[in-house]
């Protein structure tokens, strides 16, 4: 394992709709700087894993959790924390692009503007669509309406602006999955660019591409957190014989 500092650590966590649980006794660092990808066959509490480092399952009635989520050391969920703050630090793009029915321009202006973030408009929302890989196809055309882009151009535009907000985690769900192949393509490139200065952590149900861009891989079945490690040694070298029989297509 890495020397890499976990921004993000969840300690025995358990997510319950209702009283089922979805998610049970995870623990799983998220190390700085690094992508971490978690991946499982559908319905096995990836993307509540995923909403829940981040409070979006605050969203969501009846959903309650135990054990911990440390962000740089501090309880995420403590008394004292404000889960609006919380969003703003930890960023999320989802699995369908969402831009909003305004121009390119407000798409990305809009949540800085709101939460009254300083400095130069103008310089936020180029530097997010530069980070975002999208400048040089839209800087000509900030004022049309962002639901004329194209899906993938879409999705980077969602990721643009989740940047804006000047965030230190992304977290993605599934977001290449309404993508064709080339869109797909420039997504992971532009991943690779982002971990540079931002911890990145992927739900996706494509294998390949798990092994393709994260450093880190957690493989859960049924809520369980069954394998963890680099990327290369989970596919390679799993420990695991549910997760050698997942990542080789002989998942019962």
């Amino acid at each position: 394992m890495s020397d890499a500092v976990p921004i993000l650590n969840a300690l025995d966590l358990s997510i319950a709709y209702g009283k089922d649980d979805a998610v049970k006794n995870v623990t799983l660092p998220i190390l700085e700087k690094k992508i971490t990808a978690i991946i499982g066959p559908s319905g096995c509490g990836k993307s509540t894993f995923l909403r829940s480092l981040n409070r979006m399952n605050d969203f969501i009635d009846g959903v309650s959790h135990r054990g911990q989520i440390l962000y740089r050391g501090s309880d995420l969920y403590a008394e004292n924390v404000d889960p609006v703050e919380a969003r703003l630090r930890i960023g999320m793009v989802f699995q369908k692009a969402n831009p909003f029915p305004k121009s390119i321009y407000r798409n990305v202006a809009w949540g800085p503007g709101i939460n009254k973030l300083p400095g130069d408009p103008n310089e936020r929302v180029e530097t997010a669509l530069k980070q975002a890989a999208l400048w040089d196809e839209v800087s000509d055309r900030l004022n049309d309406s962002a639901l004329n882009l194209s899906g993938g151009q879409q999705q980077r535009l969602c990721i643009a602006r989740a940047l804006a907000m000047e965030p230190e985690i992304i977290l993605m769900d599934e977001p290449c999955s309404a993508l064709d192949p080339v869109s797909t393509a420039r997504i992971e490139d532009l991943l690779f660019e982002l971990k540079k200065k931002f911890t990145i952590v992927i739900v996706t149900h494509n294998m390949q591409q798990a092994a393709r861009v994260s450093d880190y891989t957690a493989f859960l079945e049924n809520g369980v957190l069954i394998e963890y490690g680099e990327t290369d040694q989970v596919f390679t070298r799993p420990k695991e014989t549910r997760t050698e029989e997942y990542v080789t297509g002989r998942f019962g």
